[in-house]
C-alpha cells in the first residue's frame, strides 16, 4: 500500500501506543523512523516491524512526530513538545501519555489494568453481570495501548492536513478510552443514571446472546421480529416455539432464562459452525466464537490477503496486515484547499448508521468537513432512539432521502457530483444494487475518495455475511477471551464500532492528504473483523509462538500482584498494577501488616500468591476505593477505582482537561485529544432538518421543485 508514500514519520521512545500508531501510518505506505524503538517482546518487536532507525537529525525533517511518555519523564529527557519543537518548527507534535500533557493526573502512574478502571472500561466490558462479587476485567492484548495509538493516528493525520505550521496534539489513553462508551457519556452527561453492572431483565440477551455448542460457542443476534421466526424454523420450529411468554421481545427479554435454557439445550447438540452457517443461511446473524489460532485458517482473511509474512522472537509467523482495502488511481488533479480547519472545504456524504460510520463522521465533523447526513424516511438512524445521535450528529447537516425512489437516488448522485467523500456502511451489495457504488460513482466522478465499512469486506467467501459489531467480537475471539477462566464467555459492550471510528476517520484524513499531494484518489474497502484482529496482534503472535492465550481475567505473565480488590461499597473495586519490584516495596509499605514481604522479588512473590492476594482482599475490603488508589499513585503504584459514566462527568481532572463540552442540558463528551488546531462544534440536526436547505444551496434546486420531489415521496 503506498497511500502515504513520501509521508515522514519519527516514532520516539518505547511506548507502545506510540508504536501502535506508528504501525498504523506504515501499514498504510508512510515512512516511519523509529528513536530507540522497544523490541522486547512479540508484541512490541510486531508493531515495530520493518520501521527505519532513526537519530535526532530525523526529527529536523519529520512531516510528523510521534512521542510517549508522562510530561515529567519526556521533560527529563529533553522530549517534550518543547524540546521537540526547536528540532522541527513545522511538523505537527503528537505526545501520547496515559492522562495527557496537562490536568491533575497528568504524571500519575498507570497501567493498562488501571486505565480500564479509571476510564469506567472495565465496568462495561463484559456486560451485565449476575454476580457483583464477579472482579470487572481489562480486555486481551494490551488494547489501552492499541485505543490510545488510534486515536493518536487519527489527530496525527487530521493535523498533517493543516495548511498552517505548529500543530500540537496531546492525546491522553484515558480519555481514547472513555470515547468509547460514548452513548453511556452522553447519557450521563445529560443527567443519566448509569448502566448497572448487576444483570436487569435479561441483559440485552434478546438482542444478541452467546449459546453453547458442542464444540465451543455460537454468538446469535435474532433482534428483529422477522429474525426471530427464522431462527425459530432454524432450531426446527420447537414446540415451545409458539408459547406465549416468548411471542414478542418484550415476552423473551421477561422470560429470558427460561428461553436461554431452551435454546441451549438445542445448540448443544449441533457444533459452533454449523450453527453460525444455518442462522446466516436463514439471514439471521450469527458467528462462531473462534479461538485466535482459527483466524489463521481463515479462508475470508486469505482471500483477503490480510496475513503478512513475519519472523518474530526467531521465528516465522503471519502478522496482522492493515485492514483496509486500497485501490488507488489518478484523479483529475490536485484539490488543495486551506481554511482554519484541517477539513475545511472537504464535502463528505454520511450515508451510514448506529455507530461505527457515524463516530467516523463525527471526527470529521470536528476536523471541518461539511458533513450531509443521509437518512431514510420514518425513524431514520436507530442512534436517534438513545443519546447516540445527540453526540454523533454533532456539526452535521441532515437530509432525509427514500432510496427506494428513483429519484432520492438521482439526487444522491448529483449530491456525489458535489461531494469529496463517501462514507457509507451498508450491507455488501446493497449501494451497488442503488447505482451508488464505488466504481460507478468514481467513474462518473473521479476525484471522489470512496469509503465502505462492512463486517468483513466487500470481496471473499464471507463477503454477504450478516454481521454487527458485537458479533464480530465474538467471531474475532475477543469476547472468548474477556472474561475469567471460571466465568462462560458474554458478548460485552460495542467495543469494536467506536474502535472502527478511530480507523475510518484516520484513513479519510490519509485519502484526502494524498488526494491533496498529487490528486490520486483512494477507494477503501474497510472491513471490521480484520480492524478488530489487528488489534488482537499479541494473543494471535502468541498462538503461533507457542503460548496460546487463555481466558485470565486481571491476571498478568508480566507482574504480580496484578488484579482488582473489591472495596467498601455496593461494587467499588480498586485495581493494582505493581510493575517493578520498586512499587512492591512501596505497596508493602502503604498496606498494614505487609512490610515483612518487601524484599520479595517476582518469582517469590507469585509463590506466595494465595497469600498475598489474601492480604490484599482483607485490607482492601473496609477501604475508599478512590481515596486509596489516590494514596497508592503517589506512593508511585498504578491504581485506580473503577469508574463509572456518572464518576466521570464530575472527574477533575477531566474537567479541567476541557474534556466536556457545554450542552443545553448538561454536558457532553469531547474528542478523545486535545489540541491547537480547533475543532467545528454545533447540534445533532432533527430528521432531515436541511433537506431543503442542502438542495438548494449545493443542487440549486427551487423550491417548487423541492416541494414536487417531497409530494411524490422522495424527501419522505
Amino acid at each position: 500500500m503506498v497511500l502515504l508514500s513520501g509521508f515522514r514519520v519519527v516514532q520516539i521512545g518505547h511506548g507502545c501506543a506510540a508504536a501502535v500508531a506508528g504501525r498504523l501510518l506504515a501499514d498504510v505506505g508512510a515512512d516511519v523512523c523509529c528513536i530507540e524503538p522497544d523490541r522486547s517482546t512479540p508484541l512490541a518487536e510486531y508493531l515495530n516491524l520493518g520501521k527505519m532507525g532513526g537519530d535526532a537529525a530525523t526529527l529536523e525533517t519529520a512531516d510528523l512526530i510521534m512521542v510517549e511518555g508522562r510530561p515529567a519523564e519526556l521533560r527529563a529527557q529533553d522530549r517534550d513538545v518543547a524540546a521537540l519543537r526547536r528540532r522541527n518548527a513545522t511538523a505537527p507534535i503528537v505526545a501520547i501519555a496515559p492522562f495527557g500533557q496537562e490536568g491533575p493526573r497528568a504524571d500519575d502512574p498507570a497501567s493498562d489494568l488501571t486505565l480500564m478502571y479509571s476510564s469506567g472500561i472495565a465496568r462495561l466490558l463484559t456486560g451485565q453481570i449476575n454476580d457483583l462479587a464477579e472482579a470487572p476485567i481489562r480486555p486481551v492484548g494490551e488494547q489501552s495501548a492499541f485505543i490510545g495509538g488510534l486515536a493518536a493516528a487519527c489527530a496525527a493525520m487530521h493535523a498533517a492536513l493543516m495548511s498552517r505550521p505548529g500543530a500540537i496534539v496531546d492525546v491522553s489513553i484515558e480519555e481514547a478510552l472513555v470515547t468509547l462508551a460514548i452513548g453511556e457519556l452522553a447519557n450521563a452527561g445529560r443527567g443519566g443514571a448509569p448502566r448497572p453492572r448487576r444483570r436487569v431483565g435479561d441483559g440485552n440477551g434478546a438482542t444478541v446472546t452467546i449459546l453453547p455448542a458442542s464444540d465451543g460457542y455460537a454468538a446469535i443476534s435474532p433482534r428483529e421480529d422477522r429474525q426471530w421466526a427464522a431462527w425459530l424454523k432454524v432450531m426446527g420450529s420447537p414446540d415451545w416455539g409458539s408459547e406465549p411468554r416468548f411471542a414478542t421481545k418484550p415476552d423473551r427479554v421477561a422470560n429470558w432464562d427460561a428461553l436461554h435454557a431452551l435454546m441451549s439445550e438445542w445448540s448443544r447438540q449441533h457444533t459452533k459452525q454449523w450453527i453460525a452457517d444455518a442462522a446466516q443461511e436463514a439471514h439471521v446473524p450469527s458467528f462462531p466464537l473462534r479461538e485466535p489460532a482459527e483466524q489463521l485458517l481463515s479462508p475470508q482473511l486469505q482471500h483477503r490477503g490480510f496475513w503478512c509474512p513475519a519472523t518474530i522472537g526467531g521465528k516465522s509467523a503471519k502478522a496482522p496486515g492493515p485492514p483496509f482495502g486500497l485501490s488507488l488511481t489518478a484523479g483529475p488533479g490536485k484539490t488543495v484547499r486551506g481554511g482554519k480547519l484541517p477539513l475545511s472545504g472537504i464535502r463528505v456524504l454520511d450515508f451510514s448508521w448506529v455507530i461505527a460510520g457515524p463516530t467516523t463522521t463525527r471526527y470529521l465533523a470536528a476536523m471541518g468537513a461539511e458533513i450531509i447526513k443521509i437518512e431514510a424516511p420514518g425513524r431514520g438512524d436507530p442512534g436517534r432512539t438513545s443519546e447516540l445521535h445527540t453526540v454523533l450528529g454533532q456539526a452535521k447537516k441532515g437530509i432525509v432521502l427514500d432510496l427506494k425512489q428513483a429519484e432520492a437516488v438521482a439526487i444522491a448522485r448529483d449530491l456525489a457530483a458535489h461531494a469529496d467523500v463517501v462514507v457509507e456502511n451498508f450491507a455488501t451489495g446493497v449501494m451497488d444494487r442503488l447505482g451508488l457504488g464505488a466504481s460507478e460513482l468514481q467513474a462518473s466522478y473521479p476525484n471522489l475518495i470512496y469509503v465502505s465499512a462492512s463486517g468483513l469486506g466487500r470481496t471473499g467467501p464471507e463477503a454477504q455475511a450478516v454481521a454487527y459489531g458485537t458479533l464480530l467480537q465474538c467471531y474475532a475471539g475477543f469476547a472468548g477471551l474477556n472474561r475469567h477462566p471460571d466465568i462462560a464467555p458474554r458478548v460485552g459492550f460495542a467495543w469494536l464500532d467506536p474502535m472502527c471510528g478511530l480507523m475510518l476517520a484516520f484513513i479519510t484524513a490519509a485519502a484526502v492528504w494524498r488526494r491533496q499531494r498529487d490528486g490520486t484518489v483512494a477507494r477503501v474497502d474497510f472491513s471490521m473483523i480484520e480492524a478488530m484482529l489487528w488489534t488482537m496482534a499479541k494473543p494471535l503472535l502468541a498462538t503461533q509462538l507457542g503460548s496460546p492465550p487463555r481466558p485470565k481475567g486481571n491476571d498478568s505473565d508480566r507482574y504480580f500482584p496484578h488484579g482488582a480488590w473489591r472495596c467498601e461499597g455496593e461494587d467499588a473495586w480498586l485495581s493494582v498494577a505493581v510493575t517493578s519490584d520498586d512499587a512492591w516495596s512501596a505497596l508493602c509499605a502503604a498496606v498494614p501488616g505487609m512490610a515483612p514481604l518487601a524484599g520479595l522479588g517476582l518469582a517469590a512473590r507469585r509463590e506466595r500468591r494465595q497469600e498475598i492476594e489474601s492480604r490484599l482482599a482483607e485490607w482492601a475490603r473496609r477501604e475508599d476505593a478512590e481515596i486509596t488508589a489516590a494514596m497508592l499513585r503517589r506512593f508511585g503504584i498504578a491504581a485506580a477505582a473503577l469508574m463509572s459514566s456518572v464518576d466521570l462527568v464530575h472527574d477533575l481532572h477531566l474537567r479541567e482537561r476541557g474534556f466536556w463540552d457545554a450542552h443545553e442540558k448538561g454536558v457532553l463528551p469531547g474528542l478523545p485529544w486535545r489540541s491547537n488546531i480547533g475543532r467545528a462544534t454545533g447540534p445533532a440536526p432533527g430528521l432531515g432538518a436541511d433537506t431543503d436547505a442542502v438542495l438548494h444551496e449545493i443542487l440549486g434546486l427551487p423550491p417548487e421543485k423541492i416541494a414536487a420531489l417531497r409530494h411524490l415521496g422522495a424527501l419522505g
